[in-house]
């Protein structure tokens, strides 16, 4: 039986949608290599065209999206440009979506409520995609959700790093929002040379969207340092309660890492009055001028996906980005 064998190299892609369009150049900057051509616009209708300006037949495709608001539009993209490159025979497709979309819906808190995070991880399988890669999900389990391989990256070392050049390490706690995120804590306490952790006792009304109150402070913080940490900052309230919460139980100062920058209205006026010593985010969603304030750094995650780009495309280990923590 004769039979024919391609020797062709794989060749990697970079597709980007239009929502984040500084961090898609950074990306493929730190890779060396150019984003493919994109052809997309808006019908008078709302209906999004997207189409790949080459050929990507046979290509290890990486789509690149952030979902800042409109969220739904940006996804919609997202999910078009997926499909676009399936039916262009696209070898393999992997996701990049630095903020997940939908991922606080991860669970049904009450009866008839939807768990918008699965929906979302089944239509990126439906659309056409092999994998996803994203930042910092708002719980782990959320891996769990999309048939295929899931790369969760930890923008921890990336923050912790820099928030140790800004800190005494002998006089520093790391704060958690809640209970719920304690296990992060302990990570970024490691990171800050086994920092002494502490938590803030918060309650939510179920019913009320973007709504905490944040109520005390378990853990010793009087005359340290606070590093208060979450996964997403959205209108600011609830960061900026536990702020004043740890202030008042003796804190000498605050500040605040997070991952997301989501920035909701009146987000920026708030943690800029909040009395936090600096605001540290990283730029997985685009940030507009009038959400920037003095104490606000803004840290690049580019180089963090392009290291992860590189692994996957290279059948590498994500893995060993995290010292095997992953």
């Amino acid at each position: 039986m004769s039979e024919i064998t391609a020797h062709g190299e794989k060749k990697l892609v970079l597709a980007a949608g239009r929502a984040h369009p500084e961090l898609a150049r950074e990306i493929a900057k730190e890779l060396g290599t150019e984003l493919l051509p994109i052809d997309a616009y808006d019908f008078a209708n709302g209906e999004i065209y997207v189409r790949a300006g080459e050929s990507v037949r046979g290509t290890d495709a990486f789509v690149i999206q952030a979902h800042p608001a409109p969220l739904n539009n940006h996804l919609m993209e997202q999910l078009i440009m997926i499909d676009s490159l399936k039916r262009a025979s696209a070898k393999r497709i992997t996701v990049v979506s630095p903020f997940y979309p939908y991922a606080r819906q991860d669970k049904k808190g009450r009866g008839r409520e939807p768990i918008s995070a699965r929906l979302v991880a089944d239509l990126y399988k439906t659309a056409g995609a092999d994998r996803i890669m994203s930042v910092d999900l708002h719980t782990s389990q959320i891996q769990g959700f999309f048939d295929g391989p899931v790369d969760h990256l930890m923008a921890i070392p990336l923050l912790a790093d820099y928030i140790r050049t800004r800190v005494a390490a002998d006089n520093v706690t790391v704060v958690s929002p809640d209970t719920g995120r304690v296990r992060v804590a302990e990570q970024w306490a490691e990171r800050l040379g086994g920092a002494p952790l502490a938590f803030v006792h918060k309650s939510r009304d179920l019913t009320v969207p973007n709504q905490a109150v944040s109520k005390t402070v378990v853990g010793q913080i009087e005359g340290r340092t606070c590093v208060l940490i979450d996964d997403m900052i959205d209108t600011g309230g609830t960061i900026s309660g536990a702020v004043q919460v740890l202030k008042n139980a003796g804190a000498k100062d605050v500040i605040i890492a997070a991952t997301h920058a989501v920035f909701s209205e009146p987000a920026a006026q708030r943690l800029a009055e909040s009395g936090a010593r600096e605001v540290v985010v990283t730029n997985t969603l685009p940030l507009a001028a009038h959400q920037h304030f003095p104490q606000l750094t803004v840290l690049s995650i580019a180089p963090l996906i392009a290291r992860a780009i590189h692994e996957v495309f290279d059948d590498g280990s994500v893995t060993s980005l995290f010292d095997g923590n992953a």
